[in-house]
């Protein structure tokens, strides 16, 4: 775990510095219509479309970094405490002013040297938007963006299911964008999908005067489709379609056994963003996996274009090439960032190429015009029986031989965490043996799947980091296990049935992936427990007909059964008895699935620590011209660790950002701190607390000729305070 030795050669690790030099200066010019300017502002999420995460300004370094003070805070006020509220806002600066989003979704206008607020839009005090149901069920941001025309200057960013272009200098909705200054992203995907989950927690990406989107969906049988779109920047009006689910007669459509698949199954969305190479008029898009994500009896063959890197024109939406992952997902492993789009040295000349984090702990770069690997990319046989009827697994799957893997792949007896008490080890030895593991691609089962790395990660949706002079590309990691275990689902309804039996049934169906057997719940998910102080049957039917937060509306289901799900969580005896007369919505068999699982979980022991031996999280540096790890650290600290001297990271979300001050900045830790790295060594420089974690990614930034240093720190995730607060960092 100790980083390498510096070396005589001042910009990478491996190359002489002739070549360092040029593959650097090749690569800037390349970049954003070339030369280092368009790396010195912050005005697309991820730095630049190139979604390398890298500022070229220089004004804080290594030798003075350890000076960096709070210049300026803002707080939205709006940070809801007790649904564990978050901000994932990688803000944008334009002009001199920062715009990102509040915790309940607020579009916000900050003066970027002050701090002071220029205006805030709030799209819940809209007139006719459904503030109760599917239209406005609020989910995470992770970022808006910005285009502009003349005097026409438009902030276009995701609130529930719309798209709103916002006038970047008044906050005013643009009344001649769709429906007088929103888009309903539920229109336009070729299926009746209104009564479905569809939204956005990634900013789309301009190309010309289109804006491209992808979409985030349920993770059930009642997923939507994820097909990616393009909207007419000035009147909302969608311009294409690619169909992430492929048709008859379009490319791909021969992958699913099924020829009526596409008319029912739902996900293959590109949720994690985009990059973009406005030279070549190319839009890249890493998609998620076919729903459901854990069984896929339904969608049997290798399920195009699910789990791809995707290399679309960005004119037209057509197709140029694809890259599969994960043939047939029923891991959750959808690629969990846009990948980045860097220059390398391969074969002794510099090559444009697309590099491709994964949860699984590897990167796959591929050649940027064609998709071809740099580095050989081996199919293995990988374990390919299921015990669940209906299942057809890939024989193989792709393993790329370098770059070498950042994370741990594999977690064995010998990988248990050690540092625990013996009572709290024994009892997650004997966890263990109780559940199947050994591979990346071990099978769900019902005894429980040791899933390594976990759901959220190896590589998460904070995306890495690219130095264009020395070749490195930063990835911060997790290294979480988890257990998840399959169970059989009723999908015939007996006659006779009580309110009891149709409830536990339903329950299971629709309600305990996310809330646990036991409505314990897991993840984002909150516990069920106690919900009975806050609801009665009638208002918790409401909730569940109408959806609230990031919870849809049960709509496919009657009033009846969702009243059969109420008394059962709310365990009303005198309601349990009677008899479930109504017959049930018609559910077609594509998602009246035969198995769910039983909750998210993580594989944790009695005291909270994951059981697996540390790091549980790192910041890795890999080299892309030669596919080696420059170097690995751990990345956070626990506190009660930490007493003891050890360092053993923690899970972290929220991405990297290197600078040409020689500097990496990263908050994402669960332990609240943003930090700043010697980007040749991994050495600890700076660090500073927040006011609540910050689970994003910075943006670096200057005005007037300074430098600054901004993070949204909106906590929440892994049960930590929330906040709302923007902090700025900068020389005094």
């Amino acid at each position: 775990m100790k980083p390498n030795h510096p070396h005589t050669n001042p910009f990478d690790l491996n190359l002489p510095c002739s070549a360092a030099l040029f593959l650097g200066a090749a690569m800037l010019s390349a970049c954003s219509g070339g030369g280092n300017d368009a790396f010195r502002n912050w005005e697309v999420t991820g730095g630049t479309k190139e979604n390398i995460h890298y500022s070229a300004l220089t004004e804080v370094d290594t030798s003075n970094v350890g000076k960096l003070k709070v210049v300026w805070t803002y707080s939205s006020h709006d940070a809801d405490t007790v649904n564990h509220s978050q901000i994932q806002c990688n803000p944008i600066v334009v002009d001199g002013i920062l715009y990102g989003t509040s915790p309940q979704l607020k579009l916000l206008a900050i003066d970027a040297a002050t701090g002071k607020e220029k205006w805030m839009f709030d799209p819940q005090m809209e007139k006719g938007d459904d503030k109760g149901g599917m239209r406005f069920i609020l989910n995470n941001n992770r970022g808006v963006t910005y285009w502009e025309e003349k005097d026409d200057k438009r902030i276009l960013y995701a609130a529930g299911s719309y798209i709103y272009a916002i006038d970047a200098a008044t906050g005013a909705p643009v009344k001649t964008f769709g429906d007088n200054g929103k888009v309903d992203m539920h229109d336009g995907l070729g299926r009746d999908v209104k009564d479905l989950y569809v939204a956005a927690t990634s900013p789309g990406i301009i190309y010309k005067d289109l804006l491209i989107m992808g979409s985030r969906v349920s993770e059930g049988s009642d997923a939507a489709p994820g097909h990616i779109r393009a909207y007419d920047v000035r009147t909302g009006k969608q311009r294409w379609i690619f169909h992430t689910i492929p048709q008859p007669g379009e490319q791909g459509f021969e992958s699913w056994e099924d020829s009526t698949a596409y008319k029912h199954i739902g996900g293959a969305n590109a949720w994690a963003g985009f990059s973009l190479d406005d030279k070549r008029g190319m839009v890249f898009a890493p998609t998620g996996s076919a729903a459901f994500d854990f069984y896929g009896g339904m969608r049997k063959g290798d399920d195009l274009f699910a789990n791809c890197i995707l290399a679309l024109d960005a004119n037209t939406g057509k197709h140029i090439w694809h890259f599969q992952h994960i043939h047939h997902d029923v891991w959750d492993k959808d690629l969990p960032t846009a990948p980045s789009l860097v220059t390398v040295m391969h074969d002794g000349k510099p090559v444009d190429a697309v590099a491709q984090p994964t949860k699984t702990g590897f990167v796959f770069l591929l050649n940027r015009d064609t998709g071809i690997p740099l580095f050989p990319i081996e199919e293995r046989p990988v374990p390919s029986i299921s015990e669940l009827k209906g299942e057809k697994l890939s024989a193989t799957q792709p393993y790329p031989t370098l770059p070498k893997p950042f994370t741990r792949q594999t977690f064995t007896e010998a990988d248990l965490n050690d540092l625990l008490p013996d009572s709290s080890y024994q009892d997650i030895a004997k966890r263990f043996k109780g559940y199947a593991s050994g591979s990346l691609f071990t099978p769900p089962t019902r005894q429980g799947t040791i899933f390594f790395p976990g759901l959220d990660g190896g590589a998460e949706w904070g995306g890495p980091a690219y130095d264009p002079a020395s070749g490195l590309l930063y990835i911060n990691a997790n290294e979480m296990p988890w257990a998840i275990a399959m169970v059989d689902v009723k999908t015939e309804v007996p006659k006779g049935e009580s309110f009891l039996t149709a409830g536990e049934r339903l329950y299971k169906q629709s309600c305990m992936a996310c809330h646990g057997v036991n409505g314990e719940g897991a993840r984002n998910f909150p516990t069920l427990k106690g919900v009975e102080k806050k609801y009665t049957e009638k208002t918790l039917t409401e909730l569940l007909i109408g959806g609230r937060r990031m919870m849809p509306a049960f709509k496919n289901l009657s009033e009846e059964e969702n009243g059969a799900i109420a008394s059962f969580i709310l365990n009303l005896k005198s309601l349990q008895k009677r008899k479930f007369t109504a017959p049930p919505v018609k559910i077609d068999s594509f998602k009246n699935l035969p198995f769910s699982i039983t909750g998210y979980r993580k594989f944790l022991s009695k005291e909270g620590y994951p059981a697996i031996k540390p790091p549980w999280g790192t910041l890795n540096a890999v080299n892309l011209n030669t596919g080696d790890i420059a170097w690995r650290i751990p990345l956070g600290e626990d506190p009660y660790f930490l007493k003891k001297g050890i360092i053993t990271g923690t899970e972290n979300y929220g991405g990297p950002v290197v600078t040409a001050g020689g500097l990496l900045f990263i908050a994402a830790t669960r332990d609240g701190k943003i930090r700043a790295f010697n980007k040749k060594t991994g050495k600890l420089l700076w660090e500073n607390p927040l006011p609540a974690p910050g689970f994003a990614t910075p943006a670096v930034f200057e005005v007037n000729g300074k430098q600054f240093i901004v993070v949204a720190c909106g906590g929440g995730k892994l049960g930590t305070r929330s906040g709302d607060t923007y902090v700025a960092f900068a020389l005094p």
